[in-house]
């Protein structure tokens, strides 16, 4: 099964050529020439380059292909093969944070955003990001979007040779962080998930898991509160208004229903809605969780049980829940509190840390983990550009972690306990269940 996130529509040509041969050695700056429906602009008319400066530029790139560092030359900047360029698409209250997870060196030289439909240029600004995606002089995306679109840019902009840092939550459903890792691994394009828990995990613990010597895991992690459940409950009853003139609502709607329009359904106010996003879980658990499911390798496994507590679902709005006890084959569990609605679980917390693992552990076994080689650091995503290795949060174990409150949700939206598959990716024997695992999308968006 794949997901094809495309239509067919008519574009201008759009070629863009990028000289950064043309530097200017003393202010470290370059610029570009583009070409676009045929007319030349610079996009820095104050940096002039005269034809002998041009060919001096052009000579000295063709010399030699070595980076040279700016600090070696005197210049307090990167060379020219460590800069990047890079789009924003969402430019909502996250983006700025998510664009600047790109790194150093970035030139951000588009920005995307439903929200620019009047005033869209097709050069600088767009409202639709396959426009964005054509560029060839674009090298990495971030993705501030609502969750709805997570997946859909996520995959085209692979497929499109570029780099994707995507925020949180990886995706809107289960189904779609599959298919994203499976396009990363074709395309071999970088990809990390905007959040970094995992990066301060205790690596002793991660190579306990990997080493295959602890069968059972008598260990329990409680996420108590901090998930905004009654802040990110969506409304239910609201006025239908007229749509801004400045918003493009059928793409900001995207694979989901294109719904009347109604300001609750814009801005934060998404993450009320399962058109879009998953209420608080959508919006925060990823970040409590993914220190934790890297640590105990989670991010390689999947729960097999899901036992939720909560009142009944609003088929269209995410609402309020007590608990959720997620059981994993080993052993291990996870059980998520509100603290909002109903009683608690009343579970504390155990044998997480380094040493309680140990004790499991025989003599025999101990002596085997101190002989096996140290796990190598994770990647973060600005190394992983430059040196082509797997981001830390790569696509596939953001997938594993997102199963925690995917699964979470399909359970409080179904009313039931879920058996789940770690393998097929499928809950057994429940077919309303899998239709909230890889759900419909709307035409001309298509499955």
């Amino acid at each position: 099964m794949a997901f094809e996130y495309r239509t067919n529509f008519n574009r201008p040509l759009l070629t863009l050529l990028a000289i950064p041969a043309m530097l200017d050695l003393l202010s470290g700056s370059f610029c570009y020439y583009t070409f676009f429906k045929g007319d030349l602009t610079m996009s820095d008319k104050k940096n002039r380059v005269t034809r002998r400066h041009f060919l001096q530029a052009t000579s000295l790139a063709a010399a030699s292909v070595t980076v040279i560092p700016g600090s070696a030359m005197g210049f307090d900047k990167a060379a020219p093969s460590d800069r990047f360029t890079g789009a924003l698409i969402g430019c909502g209250g996250r983006g700025g944070g998510t664009f600047n997870g790109l790194g150093p060196n970035v030139e951000r030289v588009a920005e995307c955003d439903v929200k620019f439909a009047s005033k869209a240029d097709n050069k600088k600004l767009y409202t639709d990001y396959r426009w964005v995606l054509e560029r060839k002089d674009i090298d990495l995306i971030a993705i501030a979007t609502p969750p709805g679109w997570h997946a859909a840019i996520s995959i085209a902009a692979m497929e499109a040779g570029k780099d994707v840092l995507c925020e949180k939550p990886m995706t809107r459903y289960v189904s779609e962080g599959f298919e994203v890792a499976e396009v990363e691994r074709r395309t071999g394009q970088i990809y990390q998930i905007g959040t970094y828990g995992r990066f301060g995990a205790d690596q002793n613990i991660r190579k306990l898991y990997e080493s295959g010597l602890l069968k059972k895991a008598d260990s329990t992690f409680v996420q108590s509160g901090g998930v905004k459940v009654k802040q990110w409950s969506g409304k239910v009853k609201y006025d239908i208004t007229e749509i801004p003139e400045s918003l493009d609502w059928p793409m900001y709607c995207g694979p989901a229903p294109v719904r009347a329009y109604n300001a609750n359904r814009v801005g934060m106010g998404h993450r009320g809605y399962w058109d879009y996003d998953g209420g608080g879980l959508g919006d925060m658990l990823h970040h409590k969780i993914d220190k934790v499911c890297y640590a105990h390798a989670r991010d390689k496994t999947a729960p097999v049980k899901i036992t939720p507590y909560a009142p009944p679902a609003h088929p269209r709005a995410t609402g309020m829940w007590g608990s959720c006890v997620l059981d994993y084959a080993d052993g291990f569990k996870i059980i998520l509190d509100s603290n909002e609605w109903g009683k608690s679980s009343g579970e504390k917390s155990k044998n997480l840390d380094y040493r309680s693992l140990q004790k499991m552990l025989s003599e025999e076994e101990q002596k085997k983990l101190d002989a096996l080689p140290d796990l190598p650091k994770l990647v973060p995503f600005p190394e992983a550009i430059r040196t082509r290795k797997q981001a830390g949060g790569h696509a596939e174990a953001s997938a594993r972690v997102a199963l925690v409150y995917h699964l979470a949700n399909v359970a409080f939206r179904t009313g039931r306990t879920l058996n789940f598959d770690p393998e097929t990716l499928q809950v057994v024997g429940d077919d309303e269940a899998n239709r909230l695992i890889c759900q419909a999308v709307r035409a001309p968006w298509r499955l």
